[in-house]
């Protein structure tokens, strides 16, 4: 979001037969037929960092590894090609071409990309992309795609509604009413795409009745101990900011040596990693301050047998985060699509009517109920459902009740992407 693209592609070939890697060790089982061929486009080497966007190839990885080692989808093999395309509009198109033109793949799953100028290809040929994640307007804008979350949009080429997009206010309602917060900073760069979202967290805060801190630091040279000392003055409940991951550590040190205590500093999914730890190890008092909010069940909650099932799957891994389970339901999403269609042929157009069935999807509870839906007109309010967890340093990520019923009807506001 905060930094130059780079151009610059790499596409392979991966059966996932070794699920070693993953924590897997049985045995594969003996699969007959043809493999059944899935893409999975990743900004793998993007000048945003080398591991910001892997962790939905990882969780679909390790996903289809457990279904190949239990003998595939009516017994074929899922095939995955992958493709980095280097965070790049180019080398996102040129992925594009070879894993739909060339590699002929069934669908794309858990797409992840810091520029997807390849969408309008993909949604021409008509090839599914499950599971991907929001980062641009792409799955807003055009017909085959399916993200993660849903959407109510018509998605007939064009962004939204007549160009706007809608959010709800349901993580402000929730702080509100449930921790009794009254005041909120904003922390952004003094950049377009990071001040821009930071005036979408302001809108929503405001139509929720807070009283709203706008910090804004400089993106090369950010006095965040000023920003800390701000609202340390003006008595912030909660912080939202609008920065990196290399940001967040900073702004949360400066808050930690100007002595500034909150009731959250809140980040969001793509931040809800096992890495806090490191990311915030001079941070101490911030640290544990952490909470997350997203749409997904929390990674660490492996009460939840499905979140058991995902994590020992990928025990092999160094590190978890919420992208990665995301990626493992993205996965899920595509297999289960593949098995309705496997008596009729495992075909494109085929995985494309399952996505467009009129059920919600929850990808055996991991996902809050999602469904695709293309509406005239956006709605003006919505009930929306909330996962939220908060670090505690030697337990990890701990839930703050079932998502399922922490649960708000809220207004949707309009932005623009």
């Amino acid at each position: 979001m905060l930094l130059l693209l780079l151009g610059g592609t790499a596409c392979g070939s991966r059966l996932p037969e070794s699920d070693f890697e993953h924590g897997d060790t049985r045995t594969p089982a003996p699969s007959t037929g043809t493999p059944i061929r899935v893409g999975i486009i990743t900004s793998a080497t993007s000048p945003v960092g080398g591991d910001t966007f892997t962790g939905p190839r990882d969780g679909a990885e390790a996903y289809f590894g457990r279904v190949n080692a239990g003998g595939g989808i009516a017994g074929r093999r899922v095939e995955v090609r992958l493709c980095d395309d280097g965070g790049s509009g180019v080398g996102n198109n040129t992925c594009v071409h070879q894993l739909v033109d060339e590699d002929k793949v069934v669908a794309l799953v858990a797409t992840t990309v810091l520029d997807y100028a390849g969408a309008s290809r993909v949604s021409h040929a008509r090839v599914p992309d499950i599971g991907g994640q929001p980062i641009g307007a792409a799955y807003d804008t055009w017909p085959h795609l399916y993200g993660i979350y849903g959407s109510l949009a018509p998605r007939a080429g064009a962004p939204g509604w007549g160009g706007k997009l809608y959010g709800g206010t349901e993580v402000y309602r929730y702080f509100k009413q449930r921790q009794g917060a009254r005041t909120a900073a904003v922390v952004s760069y003094n950049q377009a795409a990071s001040a821009a979202y930071a005036r979408l967290v302001e809108q929503g805060l405001k139509a929720e009745g807070y009283k709203v801190v706008p910090e804004q630091v400089d993106f090369a040279l950010p006095n965040f101990r000023a920003a800390a000392a701000d609202l340390k003055q003006q008595g912030a409940d909660l912080v939202f900011d609008a920065l990196d991951t290399h940001g967040n550590a900073q702004l949360c040190a400066a808050m930690d040596q100007v002595g500034a205590s909150v009731v959250a500093k809140v980040t969001n999914v793509q931040n809800w990693t096992s890495t806090v730890p490191e990311d915030y190890k001079n941070s101490p008092r911030c640290r544990n301050a952490l909470w997350a909010t997203g749409s997904s069940r929390d990674f660490d909650d492996v009460s939840q047998p499905a979140v058991k099932e995902f994590r020992e799957a990928t025990k092999g891994l160094k590190t978890h985060s919420q992208w990665q389970l995301e990626g493992w339901a993205a996965a899920m999403w595509f297999t289960d699509a593949a098995k309705a269609c496997a008596k009729t042929g495992v075909t494109r157009a085929c995985v494309d009517d399952f996505m467009n069935r009129s059920e919600h999807y929850t990808a055996d509870g991991l996902l809050v109920p999602v469904s695709f839906e293309r509406l005239a007109e956006p709605p003006r309010t919505r009930r929306t459902c909330l996962s939220v967890a908060r670090w505690q340093d030697g337990k990890g990520w701990i839930p703050q009740g079932d998502m399922n019923s922490t649960c708000f009807e809220v207004p949707q506001l309009p932005y623009s992407p």
